[in-house]
């Protein structure tokens, strides 16, 4: 019997063997695409129609070294059938500039695939981002899914900014800081694969909420007709848009962004994920919007070091790829 058990645990590892596969993943940048990862593809749970880009929000980055700003999320998409790609663009500009550096983004990942369209996952500023390109290219996407998305402004940038506009102290100090700032992130910038030009100012002016409303007037495909309420899931471009976010500021005490997004949640009026309004992040189809994370948690930062009791998100992530396959995107 033992020896029947053991051939037949054989020859199933054997089939599992046979039926999985070595794929990669991609950092990207406007400069072209390399091999940023691999893993070995178990299953096809997340093997969507098209690519999935992966672009990150204000002061992000694909990857620095072993730290990828989407933690473990690439890996986990690819090792389910996953065809993935990790967007690069500017840490700090507009959705206008950061757009268009993602939209040739798109252009390349088309041409390296094949693939007539894509799905792009942006997070935070990402998400406006990928809203530009699906302004701009709609053809060319299948989708775009809001992370914590930044689509109607933030009162912490509407902080800021207001800061930055007092006489002489406000305008000094924050010509001061921003290129401090820019310097820093034009650093991160080429240790993730690209040296870009960065605007501090420009990329906070962006996500003020007068500024949101000026871009959503231009964009608004997935926008929610109602202050909180919920857009069409395939819009009249025939773009189909979804979000999520969280609305837990302070979720593990080991996590260092917990001590910026804690206090930067008292700016914001109700409730939000330490740095966008819980509203703010709706677009298309609002698949949940009180998860217990934060801005950070929301890409797995940092280092995985989120709510033990929550929804894990790279679960998250992979699941939502999943959907995306059954509706045939």
């Amino acid at each position: 019997m033992k020896a029947i058990l053991h051939t037949l645990l054989l020859a199933g590892g054997l089939v599992a063997a046979g039926t999985a596969s070595a794929a990669t993943y991609q950092l990207c940048s406007t400069s072209g695409c390399r091999t940023g990862g691999s893993a070995i593809a178990w299953t096809s749970y997340a093997k969507t129609k098209y690519p999935i880009i992966l672009t990150h929000g204000i002061m992000g980055f694909s990857s620095v070294g072993p730290v990828e700003y989407f933690y473990g999320i690439a890996p986990d998409l690819t090792a389910n059938g996953g065809n993935v790609f990790d967007a690069q663009v500017s840490s700090l500009d507009s959705s206008y500039v950061r757009g268009e550096q993602l939209r040739s983004q798109v252009q390349q990942i088309l041409a390296i695939t094949g693939a007539p369209k894509v799905n792009i996952i942006g997070h935070s500023q990402g998400a406006m981002d990928s809203r530009y390109v699906a302004g701009v290219i709609p053809t060319k996407i299948a989708s775009v899914t809001s992370v914590g998305g930044v689509n109607a402004g933030t009162p912490v940038a509407d902080a800021v900014m207001k800061a930055a506009g007092i006489p002489v102290i406000g305008s000094t100090v924050a010509a001061a800081s921003a290129a401090v700032v820019n310097a820093v992130f034009k650093l991160i910038d080429v240790a993730s694969g690209h040296e870009y030009d960065q605007n501090t100012m420009a990329a906070l002016n962006q996500l003020t909420t007068a500024s949101a409303a000026t871009f959503n007037a231009q964009f608004s495909a997935g926008l929610p007709t109602t202050a909180c309420g919920q857009g069409v899931q395939k819009a009249s471009n025939g773009v189909s848009y979804f979000s999520w976010g969280g609305t837990s500021p302070l979720t593990n005490v080991l996590d260092p962004l917990d001590y910026l997004f804690t206090p930067s949640s008292f700016a914001i009026p109700g409730a939000s994920d330490g740095m966008v309004p819980q509203c703010s992040q709706h677009l298309g189809t609002v698949l949940r919007d009180n998860y217990a994370q934060n801005h950070g948690d929301e890409v797995n930062q940092v280092l995985g070091l989120v709510n033990v009791f929550a929804a894990s998100p790279v679960t998250i992530y992979r699941d939502h790829a999943n959907r995306l396959k059954n509706l045939g995107l």
